[in-house]
Order: structure tokens, then sequence, then C-alpha cells
């Protein structure tokens, strides 16, 4: 099983090319990237090719994936096959109504549409927003993957607990969605406070043994992606996780 890197884990520490090198270095073959990233998207093609990681998947902001021709260039040009929204802004998803999550959805399955009709797979990312209970008790996740319903889902399984949710549970339910996987872990309670409250992977709270068997039993998950949201030391994060998951049975 090949892990994924997702580069924004390291955009505290430039430069990127030598990121990328000792990314290789430590054995993961793959990188996912965001949207900071694609002003270059030639140079960061030549630098991925010069050290043999391939960009299979990639974060593109809502406004991003509007221009449906710039976003394709760019996943062409990184040889990408899945592109993933990851996010709204702030004031777009706090204390709004249902339509509005509906509206999102609509939005998503149509630019769904139209990647796919190029050849390229379209999902959502999630945080933990989209699990909070709207007034009437349903959830924006709910509505985003009932309204897009062609549309593939990479689970943030971290940020699914954030939210108060089961994993598991959304595993058993919506697994047949789920095409890609975020691995990443939290802190105990008051613990790395400096790194916002994550952990390496394996290093945390998180039961991820028992998480990979259901993920490889319950899902369609093609793609492992390595993240932490802010790490103090990407080096250590991106090793010892690296690490850890190898010791997965």
């Amino acid at each position: 099983m090949d892990f994924s890197f997702q580069l924004y884990s390291a955009r505290n520490f430039p430069p990127l090319d030598d990121v990328i090198g000792r990314v290789a270095r430590l054995g993961y073959r793959q990188v996912e990237g965001f949207g900071g990233l694609y002003a270059d998207a030639a140079g960061l093609a030549a630098s991925l090719r010069k050290h043999g990681l391939s960009m299979p998947t990639g974060h593109f902001g809502l406004s991003q994936l509007k221009d449906v021709e710039a976003s394709l260039k760019i996943a062409e040009t990184l040889g990408m096959r899945f592109l993933y929204c990851p996010a709204i802004p702030k004031e777009e998803r706090e204390n709004q109504p249902e339509s509005k999550w509906v509206e999102l959805g609509e939005t998503l399955a149509g630019l769904g549409e139209a990647f796919r009709k190029r050849g390229f797979g379209f999902g959502w990312h999630n945080h933990d927003f989209e699990f909070r209970p709207l007034p009437n008790g349903k959830l924006p996740m709910d509505i985003i993957l009932d309204t897009a319903a062609n549309n593939d889902w990479e689970m943030d399984v971290a940020w699914v607990v954030k939210g108060g949710q089961d994993p598991h549970e959304w595993i058993r339910k919506r697994g047949a969605r789920i095409n890609a996987v975020h691995v990443k872990d939290i802190a105990p309670a008051g613990q790395n406070g400096n790194e916002d409250g994550w952990a390496d992977v394996g290093h945390g709270t998180m039961d991820w043994q028992a998480l990979s068997t259901a993920i490889k039993a319950g899902t369609n998950t093609s793609y492992w992606v390595m993240e932490h949201d802010n790490p103090s030391d990407v080096d250590r994060f991106a090793s010892r996780s690296l690490a850890a998951v190898r010791a997965w049975k």
C-alpha cells in the first residue's frame, strides 16, 4: 500500500523542492497537492519528476474549481486523477440554513459532472463543520453527499472525530462513496498545544489499526494521504507516521 503525503503539512517548511526530496527519501511515492501550490504547476511537476514522485490527487478551493478549464490544465500538468474540494470559507459554513447546503451540493454535483466528462474523478474533503447538526437535525455532510450523489468522498477521519462522530458508523453508512482517506492523529487532551492538538500518526488517540481494517473492508479507498495540520517538525511527522502505518497488520 502506497501512502501519499499531503504537502499542506509542509507549508511552513520551504523550500518546497527540498521538502519533496526529503519526503521521497523517507519512502513516500505519492504526494497530494493543495491550491496554494498551483501557481507554478509546471515547476511543481518538474520537481515531482526529479524526485520520482507522483501527485494522483489534489485539493482545489471552490473558487478555483469554478474555473473548470484552469483546474483541468493544472490537473493535467501534474498528472492528477482526482480533484477534491476541501472546504468553503468560514462565513459560508456557520449558521447557514439547509437551503445553502443544498445549493453547495448542487454546485459540487455540477462540477463533478464537468470533471468526469473530461476523465477526472471529483469529490468532497470534509472537516468538522459538516457534522454539526442544523436546527432541523440534519447534517451538512449528509446533504452534500445526497445532493451530489455521483461525487466521491475523501474522508478525513480525524476531522470526523473532531466533529463528534464515529468514523466507523460513517464507513458503514457511506463506505461506497469513500475513495480516499486522510490519515492523521489527535493528541491526548491538553497535549501538543503548539501543534494545534494534532499528533504524528500512531502517536495519538486514534485507533488506526482498527480504522485501517474497517476502511479496507468497507470502502473503495485507493489513496491513503498522511497529514498533520500544523507539525512543529515536518521530518519528524513524516518519518514517524510512515513507520507507524507500515506496522499495520
